[in-house]
C-alpha cells in the first residue's frame, strides 16, 4: 500500500486556525474526503479547507447522524473501503474533520476500520471549537484548580445534571435541539450567569449571545457552543 492517509483537523471554522502540518497534508493530498450528514448537500470542513486545496479530487462521503458506530457499520465500511482503494492506488488521501480528529468526530470510527489494515496514517490535531470561541470572547475556559467538564448536550437530561454539579466551568456542545432544557439546567445550577453561546464560530453566519435565557426559545444550529461557570468570571 503505497498511499499515505491523513485525518486532518481542520478547527472550527476560520481557515487561518489550521496548523502548518494539515495545511501541508491537504496541499500533497490526491484525494480530499469531505464527510457530509444525509441532510447537508455541502461540507463545512471542507469550505475551512477550500483555500488550500489545489488539484486534488474531491469525494464527499455521506455519514449518518448516530450515535452508535454499530447502528450504521455497513456504511462505514463502505466508505472505510473507498479509502483503502485510493491508498492502494498509491493516492495521498486526507480526510478532513471539524474541530479535532479524535474529539467527537466520525474520523474515529474510521481510523479505528483501517488502523489494522497495513495503511499509513497520520493524525493532525486540530483547535477545538470550544477552546478557540474562549479566545475569541476574551474568556478563560478554567482557572486555577478548576474541574471543567465537557459535555455533549444530546446527553441524557440526567447524565447532563450530573457533570454539571461537579464541575466549577462547563463547556455544552451540539446545543441545539434541547436549548431550551439546557438553558433551565444551568439555570438551576446557578452557571446561566456566566453562560455565553457561540453558534457557527469563525463561519460567516456567526452569532453570538451572552444573555441566552432571552434567546431560550431560538432556533440554533448544531455547531452551537455553550461556555460557562459557576460563580462570576474574573476579571
Amino acid at each position: 500500500m503505497e498511499g499515505k492517509f491523513s485525518g486532518v483537523g481542520v478547527g472550527p471554522g476560520d481557515s487561518e486556525l489550521l496548523t502548518v502540518k494539515a495545511v501541508n497534508a491537504i496541499k500533497n493530498a490526491d484525494v480530499i474526503i469531505a464527510p457530509k450528514t444525509e441532510k447537508k448537500e455541502g461540507s463545512v470542513a471542507l469550505t475551512i479547507a477550500e483555500p488550500y486545496i489545489s488539484d486534488a479530487e474531491i469525494i464527499y462521503q455521506t455519514f449518518p447522524m448516530v450515535k452508535h458506530f454499530e447502528e450504521s457499520k455497513e456504511i462505514f465500511e463502505q466508505n472505510t473501503n473507498q479509502i483503502l482503494n485510493f491508498l492502494r492506488a498509491g493516492k495521498n488521501v486526507a480526510f478532513l474533520t471539524l474541530g479535532d480528529p479524535m474529539f467527537f468526530s466520525t474520523y474515529i470510527y474510521i481510523y479505528k476500520l483501517l488502523k489494522n489494515s497495513g495503511a499509513d496514517i497520520e493524525t493532525i490535531p486540530g483547535i477545538p471549537a470550544f477552546l478557540a470561541i474562549a479566545s475569541h470572547i476574551g474568556r478563560a475556559a478554567a482557572y486555577g484548580n478548576d474541574i471543567i467538564t465537557i459535555i455533549p448536550a444530546t446527553a441524557q437530561k440526567e447524565k447532563i445534571v450530573d457533570a454539571l454539579k461537579v464541575s466549577d466551568s462547563a463547556v455544552l456542545m451540539k446545543v441545539y435541539k434541547n436549548f431550551s432544557d439546557v438553558v433551565d439546567m444551568l439555570d438551576a445550577e446557578n452557571m446561566i450567569d456566566e453562560a455565553v453561546l457561540i453558534s457557527r464560530y469563525g463561519l460567516d453566519d456567526e452569532k453570538i449571545f451572552y444573555e441566552i435565557r432571552a434567546h431560550k426559545d431560538d432556533k440554533l444550529n448544531y455547531l452551537s457552543t455553550i461556555l460557562t461557570r459557576r460563580g462570576k468570571v474574573e476579571d
